[in-house]
Parts: C-alpha cells; sequence; structure tokens
C-alpha cells in the first residue's frame, strides 16, 4: 500500500474541514463567472427601413437607397490585474471569516455547546461516505476471501490506530496547529507528516492480519484502506478548538 494514499485517507479531517472552505470558495468563482456571462451584445439591431414615399408623377426614377450605419456598443474597460489581485484577497479574507464564524469558538460558547452545534453537521456530513466505504470493504473481503475472524481482528487493529490519530490529532487543535481562525498552511502539511508514523504502523498491522494475496486481491477490487479508515475514523470525538486569540 503506498505511503501516499495512507496519507490521503488519514487526513480527511483536514479535508472534511477544508470542505466548508472549497463550498465558500466556489460559491464565490461560480459569481463572478455569471457575472462575466452577462457580457453586452456584439451589435446592435439594424434600425428598420423607411416608408417608402408616395408616387409621384414628377418623378422619372424612384428615390435611391438610404445608407444606414451599425455603431458598435460601448466597450466596457477591461479590469486591471491589480483591481483583480485585491478583489481575490478581499474575497479570501471574507471565506476567512465565514470558516472562523462556522467552525471556531462563538463568543462565550462552551466546549459543550460546540460540540452541540458541529456534531450533526459532522455526523451528517460522514454518513454517506462510511456507509460508500462499508459496502465496498464487504465486496473486496468477499473477493479476497477473507474470513470472519480475519475481518473482526482487523476491527480491534483499527481501534487502537483510531486512538493513537485522535489523540494526536486532538494534540494539535489544542495546541493550535490545526486551528479554524487562520490560514496556517505550513502547520497542516507539518500534521500531515506527523502522521507518517501512525499510518505505517497500521499498515504494517494489516500485514500481519491479511497475507500479501489478500491485500492485493482488495486493491485490485478497486478498495483503499486510506479512504476506509479515514472515513470510519470517530472524529465527533476530537476537542473542540480553544476560543479565539487563546493561542
Amino acid at each position: 500500500m503506498p505511503r501516499a494514499t495512507w496519507l490521503l485517507g488519514a487526513t480527511a479531517l483536514v479535508s472534511a474541514s477544508l470542505a466548508g472552505w472549497l463550498y465558500l470558495d466556489n460559491r464565490a468563482l461560480r459569481a463572478a463567472l455569471d457575472t462575466r456571462a452577462a457580457a453586452p451584445p456584439s451589435a446592435t439591431a439594424p434600425a428598420p427601413a423607411p416608408a417608402a414615399a408616395p408616387a409621384s408623377p414628377w418623378a422619372a426614377r424612384p428615390p435611391a437607397p438610404v445608407a444606414h450605419t451599425t455603431a458598435a456598443p460601448p466597450a466596457l474597460p477591461e479590469p486591471s490585474a491589480e483591481s483583480e489581485s485585491q478583489g481575490r484577497m478581499e474575497r479570501r479574507a471574507r471565506r476567512t471569516d465565514e470558516f472562523a464564524a462556522m467552525f471556531g469558538r462563538l463568543d462565550g460558547e462552551s466546549e459543550a455547546d460546540y460540540r452541540a452545534r458541529i456534531l450533526p453537521m459532522i455526523t451528517a456530513g460522514l454518513m454517506v461516505p462510511r456507509m460508500r466505504v462499508d459496502e465496498q470493504r464487504k465486496i473486496a473481503q468477499d473477493k479476497a476471501h477473507v474470513t470472519p475472524e480475519q475481518s473482526a481482528r482487523l476491527d480491534q487493529a483499527f481501534d487502537k490506530i483510531y486512538g493513537d490519530v485522535l489523540d494526536y490529532t486532538g494534540k494539535a487543535i489544542t495546541d493550535g496547529q490545526l486551528s479554524p481562525y487562520e490560514r496556517n498552511v505550513s502547520g497542516w502539511l507539518e500534521f500531515a507528516g506527523g502522521l507518517g508514523g501512525i499510518l505505517h504502523d497500521a499498515n504494517g498491522q494489516i500485514g500481519k492480519i491479511l497475507d500479501p494475496s489478500q491485500i492485493r486481491a482488495m486493491s485490485d477490487a478497486g478498495f483503499e484502506w486510506g479512504e476506509y479508515l479515514g472515513a470510519k475514523a470517530p472524529w465527533e470525538k476530537l476537542p473542540a478548538p480553544p476560543p479565539r486569540g487563546t493561542h
């Protein structure tokens, strides 16, 4: 199992938190695209031809047609690169505040109140992914001829893995390394890198329960242990972040 796959699956908590950020970012991008799509027509419609003059006995031939010109529509000034960059920075700062209001502790909010507000959101967001990976694991284990005893041993090993990951992640939240109040990219990367040892141990535990042919058969069936562990970890047990300004 590639180590990169484990990192991807185990950092599902970071991805779930960033889902709110991406939603806000996608909403702003859609608004910008809708504004650009409403472009003015390329040319105005030609003016209607004048009504024909009444016949005159003095006219030797009909009057010559009058030529009409079509004026080009007024062009809007192109936004400068500086104004576009400033607009993106303002939107990014606004989304940071919205993300903090959604996932951070509100003024005077206790940890119990925070969990009561956030846990339904986390549970609802993980319900479908958990159902999907459970079904995928069942199908893959059937194809790999995993015995019920092996499956039970895997679940026991995962309990220890989940405990280690939650302890490590909870400390990162308490210390402010994973913070909803700022874009701490270096902290996120440091957190993801620190999971390497835990995930390497998980890989070894699975290798002690399943033989190489079973692991390969499950992988060939399209099953990813990293995705499974990331969805099934009990993220609901994580502590609330500290109030803003604590760190």
